[in-house]
């Protein structure tokens, strides 16, 4: 079983950018697909986006395309969030996913992270 742990959250002003990592250990991340969660106060966990194992197929939450890249280093076994434009509804704890199977946002993840907190203010 891959272990995943987050990195890269904090605190920015709306407009800013964040750059997340998710780095792997325990199994190579490259037999992985790999997607980043939300979860944000009283609401429920939602996609955040997917990228497949060899990073040819990418997916996107709508409310986040055009803001939010996420790119992979399988040499580095870590996966990154780039969040651009960041908005206060952005606000959530964001959870690293993988899985041994890609199908855009309806992949199946079977290992997940602690999360890490972003906060972006008004």
């Amino acid at each position: 079983q891959v272990q995943l742990v987050e990195s890269g959250g904090g605190l920015v002003q709306a407009g800013g950018s964040l750059r997340l990592s998710c780095t792997a250990s325990g199994r190579t991340l490259s037999y992985y697909s790999m997607g980043w969660f939300r979860q944000a106060p009283g609401k429920e966990r939602e996609f955040v986006a997917a990228i497949s194992p060899g990073a040819t197929y990418t997916h996107y939450l709508d409310s986040v395309k055009g803001r939010f890249t996420i790119s992979r280093d399988n040499a580095k076994n870590t996966v990154y969030l780039q969040m651009n434009s960041l908005k206060p509804e952005d606000t959530a704890v964001y959870y690293c996913a993988g899985s041994t199977s890609y199908n855009g946002a309806r992949t199946r993840f079977e290992a997940w992270g602690q999360g890490t907190k972003v906060t972006v203010s008004s």
